[in-house]
């Protein structure tokens, strides 16, 4: 870390407090998402997630940790230099399955296979450890509530309207940009679909809420650092006529080349100015900067394809609640949004006849030579 930067304060129980009738909005949450998957299941009949149910990129990578990293960043998945086979697949926010022209946030789901260590309950006989990331640095909501209330915004427009929705967001979207002309953005803008038609493999993807870090806490992001990559940063896409624009622009960028990201974290060293309970709070830079810790690099690959899609969007689930105890998911959010991926998973599995599985290895997916 930077010499300048404060050393990171550990972790004490008393910066996680209990949103008042936490275990009330979890259950309310509960019964939304459940509702979001009949809706999506009736019309569709498929089992689709609740949220994130469109996939864009189904990538094979791997995860090479640093050597030589300093006490303090050396913990967890981190605490020694090797390789890890990773599985990545990016997505839209919706759980409905959208053409790209209804533009939204951006995520990128990270599992780490053959990891050892103590692990977090309910992930006792797993080897994964999963990061799901999105393109913005804070949670568009603080605390539970407010995630329920739009949550139950998103499930009223569920396979609804969809030509409606595509005009709306091409309205959104030139908000966003006078916005961003301006010097300023709007996440809920964004949220709602007034995100800018760019390049999804130039964005930097962002845990959002915090982790256990070894003693200390933590926020992660993973961001491209490979030249081909860089220079896809708000290049802009043509989602008109195209409903697979994403996709197909992954596809295109990783027939001809690969991959290579960082994976940073960033210590919290502030409990003030960086709250675990306040989840829309940006932890500022200038406190403590993002510090790499790994390389993530995948090479030329087919970038998605169905039978990927059948494995991976249908068949594994990705959840920050399948890892290590020393990266353990923080605050409110993270505490109500385990018993959300639980419930979507298993209703998946039951809907599908088969069981959500955690992979050992690559071998087990279709991701050809």
């Amino acid at each position: 870390m930077p010499a300048s930067t404060p050393p990171p304060i550990e972790y004490d129980p008393r910066f996680e407090i209990l949103e008042e009738y936490e275990g009330d909005t979890q259950a309310e949450l509960l019964d939304v998402l459940h509702g979001i998957a009949d809706t999506t299941f009736r019309d569709s009949g498929k089992p689709l997630r609740s949220v994130h149910a469109k996939s864009h990129g189904l990538l094979k990578a791997e995860l090479r940790v640093a050597p030589g990293l300093p006490r303090t960043l050396a913990q967890g998945l981190f605490a020694q230099p090797g390789s890890y086979p990773v599985v990545l697949r990016l997505s839209t926010t919706p759980g409905d399955v959208l053409a790209d022209s209804v533009s939204t946030p951006r995520g990128l789901a990270v599992k780490v296979l053959g990891v050892r260590g103590e692990r977090l309950p309910g992930s006792e006989h797993d080897s994964t450890q999963d990061f799901v990331l999105v393109n913005a640095t804070t949670f568009l909501n603080a605390g539970p509530k407010a995630f329920l209330g739009g949550l139950k915004m998103l499930a009223a427009t569920t396979d609804k309207a969809p030509a409606l929705k595509r005009t709306l967001s091409a309205a959104l979207r030139k908000a966003e940009g006078l916005l961003e002309r301006g010097g300023t953005d709007s996440a809920a803008l964004k949220a709602i679909g007034g995100h800018p038609a760019t390049h999804p493999l130039g964005d930097t993807y962002y845990s959002q809420t915090p982790i256990l870090y070894g003693p200390y806490m933590a926020k992660v992001a993973l961001a491209p650092v490979a030249v081909g990559l860089t220079q896809l940063h708000g290049e802009p896409l043509d989602v008109k006529g195209t409903p697979n624009a994403l996709r197909q622009a992954v596809c295109d960028y990783f027939a001809q080349q690969g991959g290579e990201w960082e994976l940073r974290v960033q210590l919290c060293t502030n409990i003030e100015e960086m709250p675990i309970e306040d989840a829309a709070a940006e932890w500022p830079e200038s406190v403590s900067p993002y510090v790499p810790v790994a390389r993530l690099v995948a090479p030329p690959q087919a970038g998605w394809t169905e039978a990927l899609s059948a494995a991976i969007d249908e068949g594994l689930s990705f959840t920050p609640w399948h890892g290590l105890a020393a990266h353990r998911p923080l605050g409110s959010v993270n505490r109500v949004r385990k018993a959300a991926y639980e419930m979507s998973a298993r209703l998946r599995a039951r809907r599908r006849g088969a069981p959500t599985v955690e992979p050992a290895s690559l071998d087990e997916l279709p991701f050809g030579p």
